[in-house]
């Protein structure tokens, strides 16, 4: 599976999906794109797309999300707050992924 990290996410998460490819953002070159257009890049390059922005729901066009956007919901953005919630995640991409936002706390 092909997973997209929002810049806002720690670097170091990719470690936490063996198996898949794991890009961020920043990789891509698309550091500072707003939401809409986010969207429009990932169309046909990713499966699903994680992020912390927990407004994201309310910013785009859930009609209009070309994957699966899975919200880490923790205390902070910091990598240690934000791990414990990656194997649940992981959980889910072993099944059908039939919404288009997920919520992890």
């Amino acid at each position: 599976m092909k997973i997209l990290l929002d810049e806002s996410l720690p670097k170091r998460l990719k470690k936490h999906f063996p198996g898949h490819t794991v890009k961020t953002v920043s990789d891509m070159g698309w550091k500072g794109k707003q939401n809409g257009e986010l969207m429009a890049l990932i169309a046909g390059k990713f499966d699903i797309f994680v992020t912390p922005d927990q407004n994201m729901i309310y910013q785009i066009n859930l009609r209009h999300a070309v994957v699966p956007i899975f919200v880490l919901k923790a205390s902070s953005n910091r990598y240690d707050d934000l791990k414990g919630l990656i194997p649940e995640l992981l959980k889910t991409l072993k099944s059908p992924i039939g919404k288009k936002i997920n919520i992890f706390e």
